[in-house]
This record gives C-alpha cells, sequence and structure tokens, in this order.
C-alpha cells in the first residue's frame, strides 16, 4: 500500500476521528486538557506505527502535561483504538504536539497590525 493511496488516506481519517473521540470521551488522565484536538493521523503504509498530530488550546504547562498524559496513556488508547476498528494491526501511537494553528493565529495578529499601520 502506498503511503498517498486511497486506503491509507480513509485509515488515516478513520483513526484520527476515533482517536479524537478516544482522548475527548475514555482517557481519563487529569493532564490531558479538555481542549485537545487531534489535527492529523499518519499511519505507516504497513499499519505498525501511526503519528498523532495534537492541538493544546493553553498555555506552555498545559500542553508540555497534557502531552505526558498522551504518552502514559498510549498504550490505552491503542487498545480502544483496536477495540473500535477492524485492522490487521493496531499502530503503535506516537503523539506529537502541532502548534500550526497557533502559529497561524500568530501571524494572522502580525498581518492585522501591520495593515493598521498602514
Amino acid at each position: 500500500m502506498k503511503k498517498n493511496s486511497v486506503k491509507n488516506i480513509r485509515i488515516n481519517s478513520e483513526v484520527q476521528r476515533e482517536m479524537s473521540q478516544i482522548i475527548r470521551e475514555e482517557i481519563k488522565d487529569p493532564r490531558v486538557h479538555p481542549m485537545t484536538s487531534v489535527m492529523a493521523v499518519e499511519v505507516t503504509p504497513d499499519l505498525k506505527f501511526a503519528k498523532i498530530f495534537v492541538s493544546v488550546l493553553g498555555s506552555e504547562e498545559e500542553k508540555e502535561k497534557t502531552m505526558e498524559g498522551l504518552k502514559k496513556s498510549a498504550s490505552f488508547a491503542r487498545g480502544q483504538l483496536a477495540r473500535r476498528m477492524n485492522l490487521r494491526n493496531t499502530p503503535e501511537l506516537t503523539f506529537i504536539l502541532d502548534n500550526s494553528i497557533e502559529y497561524g493565529v500568530t501571524m494572522s495578529k502580525r498581518i492585522d497590525e501591520v495593515n493598521h499601520r498602514e
């Protein structure tokens, strides 16, 4: 299966949807911030590994605590994913902090400031 095949794209989106629900409803770790969103998922073609890109709306300390909580609960989340999805292999989960939304908001504010000055 190629990395950008239709099947791989479909699996990525399905894992993203399921991981969003698992983080929101199943993970009870108090370190995980309630405003945590799954931005993207990249599952390897052999279904062995998955990178879960998450965005956390909060301070730097809250982001660090959320990432710690997610890393500690990765095996639990993997088990929940295995129950919800019918895959040959359930991928090993790696959580990665995604700051793209925060970066976009910052750049938008800077552009507005420059336009306002002119």
